[in-house]
């Protein structure tokens, strides 16, 4: 396990709550608000340790913030850390998104919470592009990389190319470009332990009998109570359905929420009937808009799908349990990827031609971020959007007639406060709550 550090468990419990508390605005401002707190203000992490645990986890299936700090709190105190961070990261969405999802199905007017929504996703479509800003800089430090991660966001935003294909092509021209000379990615300095917090099994064998026990305990927490759902009560029951089915999604889930959501719907919706498409996206802006990953949205899944199944439960009863399973076979994977990998990605941090290849990774990341906040923002501003193809083509057409002014207005006054005057994102997110409120409901 990772060693000890200068840093005391309950100081870094009270930083791992308060970011789980701020982590609005999807993985481009969650890392972002870890870059800022932990390696700019705390300065628990340095500069290529961030990066490196941030590139091993964009290659994980599940959501890579989440897994960014499970692994800087391994680093930091070892499992405990990683599951303190990780968990702390996770809990206050969780609940947030179980009582908006219990509101939802009881309730078939949310005017009040779409007004407030309304003003915060202009506020988090402000702190994206910050954000993106933010991780461009740091990490577009070579002409080389500039050209990666424009050809990750054409390759995913015109060519519909899935995002694990970009970045195996990203990995594949970093490891050639670092041959050839395009990529200079140098090792970190020997005394860049970061705190000196790797401590793993020095030889083969110990680390091989730590990496199995790993591996059995992770699949025994993360199957076994998919087993047993299946054995008491059945395959056909519907949390044994989402069980099978939301850990299958968790083993894919390359590049976050948007890469596996189309996917999800068209199975939630069309073959197990859980929800309808309209519904499935209002989920989908409750999760953009709540703290956390935006794979929460299948928690709100789970919920209505449990709801409005025939249990033999109360219906809230029965859609907690469906909120619940979902959450444990969607994160539970999450911790096992760190806890089994980090070990090993530490190992090879002075591995130069490995640290080339994380470096294009980055600058794909880049692009694919870009992507997103593209795709998110046109979603703002915009009442309709439709997806055409012009042969090999994929295009995102906004209808100009549904553009809607006030989130032109508000986008516009986020951006400001949040590039030109650096405002914090908890006042820009509560200030443009409470515009949005006062547009939509005075």
């Amino acid at each position: 396990m990772a060693g000890q550090t200068d840093v005391s468990f309950g100081e870094a419990f009270r930083v791992w709550t308060k970011i789980g508390f701020l982590s609005f605005g999807g993985p481009a401002g969650q890392i972002a608000l870890m870059h800022r707190i932990l390696v700019e203000e705390k300065k628990w992490l340095s500069e290529p340790q961030f990066l490196h645990a941030l590139n091993f986890c964009m290659l994980l299936p599940g959501p890579e913030a989440q897994q960014l700090a499970t692994y800087s709190g391994w680093l930091l105190h070892g499992v405990k850390g990683g599951l303190a961070a990780g968990l702390m990261f996770i809990l206050p969405g969780v609940a947030v998104m179980l009582a908006l999802s219990i509101f939802y199905a009881a309730y078939a007017d949310l005017g009040v919470v779409e007004a407030i929504f309304f003003g915060i996703k202009t506020a988090v479509f402000a702190i994206v592009i910050e954000a993106l800003i933010r991780i461009a800089k740091r990490a577009m430090k070579q002409g080389a990389l500039y050209a990666v991660a424009a050809a990750a966001f054409v390759a995913i935003f015109f060519f519909d190319i899935p995002f694990p294909l970009v970045i195996a092509g990203a990995a594949l021209f970093g490891f050639f470009a670092a041959r050839g000379g395009l990529i200079s990615a140098a090792p970190p300095h020997e005394g860049d332990t970061l705190n000196g917090v790797v401590s793993e099994p020095a030889t083969r064998t110990g680390m091989a009998l730590r990496s199995a026990k790993t591996l059995a305990i992770g699949f025994l927490l993360w199957l076994g109570p998919v087993a047993a759902l299946i054995f008491f009560l059945g395959g056909g029951h519907v949390l044994s359905q989402q069980a099978v089915f939301f850990s299958q999604m968790a083993v894919v889930t390359f590049g976050g929420a948007y890469a596996v959501l189309a996917y999800v719907a068209q199975e939630a919706v069309q073959n197990y009937g859980w929800l309808s498409a309209g519904e499935m996206l209002d989920g989908l802006g409750l999760a953009e808009t709540t703290p956390g990953p935006l794979i929460l949205v299948l928690q709100f899944v789970g919920y209505l799908g449990a709801f409005r199944a025939e249990t033999g439960l109360e219906p809230v009863m029965a859609g907690i349990a469906g909120a619940i399973v979902t959450v444990w076979v969607t994160f539970t994977p999450c911790f096992l990827w760190i806890f089994l990998g980090a070990p090993y990605v530490e190992r090879l941090r002075k591995v130069e031609s490995l640290n080339a290849i994380f470096a294009a990774i980055t600058a794909a990341v880049v692009g694919v971020i870009l992507n997103l906040a593209i795709w998110f923002g046109l979603h703002v501003l915009f009442g309709e959007v439709a997806e055409r193809h012009v042969s090999v083509l994929r295009l995102w057409v906004p209808d100009i007639s549904t553009l809607d002014p006030w989130a032109f207005a508000l986008s516009i006054g986020a951006l400001v406060a949040v590039l030109r005057f650096k405002m914090g994102m908890v006042s820009v997110l509560g200030l443009f709550a409470a515009l949005g409120l006062a547009i939509r409901l005075v």
